[in-house]
């Protein structure tokens, strides 16, 4: 499968290291652009399947700007190229959600490890289905996986949970858990799977969404808490 790569760098010593390095990694079509605006011209003219990104691009508008014009406006996935640490920048970017970071000085084995990274993780987000049906008296309906808030188990049924609808399906928690585990879902009772990114908050051994409490079963609470970023 060939894969295309648009290296985004007002350096134009760093952009052909980069260049030299992406075809030396046996990347197809390759394509430089050394300012804000090019770029820009770039990623709405034609498609790529990855970009790297200059954090610092001279100008009023820099990396970070463009990967959220690409976030906004575009399906690119993006690594950051960067020799900055300061908390500020470091945040703004985090905002972003880019697939890596090379930082500057970096060598060949850097930028091969952090490219076929992202590939890799490219390849698992496109296995992915955007939704999911469900059996309901009126036929298949579609749910989106950022759509549930939490499935029960009985038995060997489950109900999913949305915040305007309920349904049911033959399925074990297990066999969901395996479908729903890539997109954020974590177990936190042996008959609760919860979507760890709508919770509204935890408070004595529950997670709530909205008013609903779910238990958090012991056997689950260290895994789980283990996962909860702290400020």
């Amino acid at each position: 499968m060939e894969k295309s790569i648009l290296i985004v760098e007002d350096e134009p010593l760093i952009a052909d290291d980069l260049f030299f390095h992406l075809e030396d990694i046996g990347i197809d079509t390759i394509e430089v652009a050394l300012k804000y605006e090019e770029a820009l011209e770039k990623v709405q003219s034609r498609q790529f399947d990855l970009a790297l990104l200059d954090v610092n691009l001279s100008g009023n508008r820099d990396g970070i700007d463009l990967a959220n014009f690409i976030n906004r406006q575009q399906s690119l996935p993006f690594i950051f190229i960067t020799s900055y640490y300061d908390q500020e920048t470091l945040g703004r970017a985090k905002k972003t959600d880019p697939l890596a970071y090379i930082l500057k000085p970096f060598d060949k084995r850097d930028v091969t490890v952090n490219i076929e990274m992202a590939f890799h993780k490219i390849a698992l987000q496109r296995a992915k289905p955007s939704q999911f049906f469900v059996k309901d008296k009126e036929g298949l309906l579609p749910v989106k996986p950022q759509d549930i808030l939490y499935v029960e188990a009985f038995d060997n049924y489950a109900k999913v949970f949305t915040a305007s609808n309920a349904h049911i399906v033959s399925h074990t928690l297990k066999s969901i858990e395996d479908k729903l585990s890539p997109f954020g879902f974590d177990r936190v009772h042996k008959s609760y799977l919860i979507n760890t990114k709508r919770i509204s908050r935890i408070n004595d051994g529950y997670v709530f969404f909205d008013q609903t409490p779910i238990p958090i079963g012991r056997a689950y609470k260290n895994i789980f808490m283990s996962k909860i970023a702290l400020l």
